[in-house]
């Protein structure tokens, strides 16, 4: 009998909720599971696993953006004696199996899709010393040599037949307040043209889309208030059900589910949601029980760009969304992709204005990205037959049409880099501090402080945005008139440096104005706190 425990190792951000899910089937059946980072330091990582002296390692490689650190580390857990059985699950290794192979050769194995139950069979088989090989939804190296691929397991039809997720201690989001991330559903219906998610999900014979019961999805939300104190709830789904088979029947139930339990009035919840999905009624409902924040899925602000991308709504849409949002005072955040492999002057023109049009106002922080055509995507598609795609090492990349906006895009980079980028840049520095608005708002009230503190950190946001997007709007005009060809490196670097001290001021500027909030803040919850142990002393 080999050992019982199984390791797994991935992105420790938050909760992960595959390998929670996973473990919590496999801890139910009596194995011992333990989650390690794969950033942390590798003969630290190997001593952990030494001790634990496990069965399986299995590699939790969702994304390509960490590939070079799965394979680092799989090789160097080989080199220094770990020899049990390793695996592979996840977007990436599902979708890219036989190019995982080649790149992590110590694999012994890759669950395909869904782990949950093949995860448990393996383990079942490698601690009794059975054949393993013919397991549903495995693939292995026959030989050593020819990727073999055992039939799809068929998806979960009924995702409430999982044990809720085993989770690491819950953070504090802000004020004290504990967050969990929780799915309402999985799969997505939609098939926008740089995403993948629809392909991981097609390998069903149910549907695309599988969606909890809402008074499941309230339940856990309920044990985890009642176990963990957890007033904060970040819904991972790529789309909240707030529309199924065309109408609001889920989030209606799950909205009453929650002032049944009790909930409406005692936590928060964020979602992802399409700007088609926003309405005024049915988001004034959603608001009275605890929906917060919403991240909208933007992406361009052009209709054409949203034809190429395969959207299926347009830019009224989007304003219209933003719009009832701003209304309700419902916070949101977005996905915006400014650079993409068909970006021009023109259209990056046209884009700019349009975050303008959304973000002058100071309700939300500019954000921006540039899109990585993810494997088995049309975009990626696209590339390779224009000869456009870069690969190396697992990640793709590309160039732009324009020799001019390859270079204005690593000059903008490099001045708003630390700006858009960096965890204490003047973006996330933003979200933070909105992040403590929204919770003081919603359990301790709207009071004088607050009053005071919203126009001006609004007026900071406002003043912030415009300065990036005028910024990028004035050298964009410098780059497409090949100016910075001109022996104009001076005005370069004084505009970088310009930039830099802008960034300083407004980062300094936002900080400072949500200082005092915090304090008052943290005075108002510990005299809360001391209220409530005077109480309980008055009542024994």
């Amino acid at each position: 009998m080999k050992s019982n425990c199984i390791v797994f190792i991935g992105i420790k951000e938050y909760d992960n909720l595959g390998i929670g899910y996973i473990s919590a089937i496999l801890e139910a059946k009596g194995y011992k599971t333990r989650f390690l980072n794969v950033l942390e330091e590798k003969s630290e990582t190997c001593s952990i696993i030494k001790d634990l002296d496990p069965s399986i390692i299995g590699y939790s490689i969702v994304f390509h953006s960490y590939l070079v650190n799965f394979i680092e580390l799989a090789g160097y857990l080989r080199n220094n004696g770990i020899s049990c059985h390793f695996t592979a699950g996840g977007h990436y290794a599902s979708l890219q199996h036989k190019q995982l192979f080649s790149q992590i050769p110590s694999l012994d194995s890759i669950v395909r899709f869904e782990g949950e139950n093949t995860m448990f069979e393996l383990a079942e088989c490698i601690s009794q010393r059975k054949e393993w090989r013919k397991i549903l939804g495995l693939s292995y190296l026959k030989n050593r040599r020819k990727v073999f691929d055992n039939p799809h397991r068929p998806f979960e039809k009924d995702l409430d037949n999982f044990p809720f997720p085993l989770r690491s201690p819950l953070n504090d989001f802000a004020f004290q307040k504990k967050f969990a991330t929780i799915i309402a559903g999985r799969g997505c219906i939609h098939n926008c043209s740089f995403c993948n998610t629809r392909k991981f999900y097609s390998q069903s014979k149910y549907s695309i889309k599988r969606i909890r019961r809402p008074e499941m999805v309230v339940n856990e939300m309920g044990m985890l208030y009642s176990s963990e104190k957890c007033e904060v709830f970040l819904f991972l789904d790529d789309d909240f059900p707030v529309c199924t088979q065309g109408n609001s029947n889920w989030v209606i139930k799950f909205c009453t589910e929650l002032e049944s339990k009790g909930l409406a009035d005692k936590i928060m919840w964020k979602i992802n949601c399409r700007p088609d999905e926003v309405s005024d009624k049915l988001f004034k409902i959603m608001k009275r029980h605890g929906l917060f924040s919403v991240f909208l899925g933007i992406e361009d602000g052009t209709d054409a760009g949203l034809i190429g991308f395969n959207k299926n709504f347009t830019v009224e849409t989007i304003i219209d969304a933003v719009e009832v949002l701003k209304k309700l005072k419902i916070r949101f955040d977005y996905g915006f992709m400014l650079f993409h492999p068909y970006t021009t002057f023109e259209t990056l023109d046209k884009n700019l204005d349009f975050l303008k049009k959304i973000c002058a106002d100071g309700y939300t922080p500019v954000a921006f990205l540039r899109m990585i055509p993810f494997y088995d995507t049309q975009i990626s598609r696209e590339l390779i037959r224009a000869g456009r795609l870069k690969i190396k090492e697992g990640t793709y990349d590309y160039d732009f049409s324009q020799l001019s906006m390859d270079q204005y895009y690593s000059f903008m980079m490099k001045c708003f880099g630390e700006w858009l980028r960096s965890p204490k840049g003047m973006y996330n520095t933003s979200r933070w501090v909105i992040d403590y608005l929204e919770v003081y708002k919603y359990f301790l009230g709207m009071d004088s402080i607050v009053r005071s503190s919203i126009p001006e950190i609004r007026k900071i946001l406002s003043e912030s945005n415009n300065f990036l997007l005028d910024a990028m709007k004035e050298m964009a005009i410098f780059f497409k008139t090949g100016q910075h060809t001109k022996n104009n490196e001076d005005i370069m670097v004084k505009y970088e440096k310009r930039i830099g001290e802008y960034h300083y001021y407004f980062n300094y500027s936002i900080s400072s104005a949500i200082a005092k909030l915090m304090t008052h803040g943290q005075n108002r919850i510990f005299q809360n706190y001391v209220s409530s142990l005077r109480k309980l002393v008055d009542d024994f």
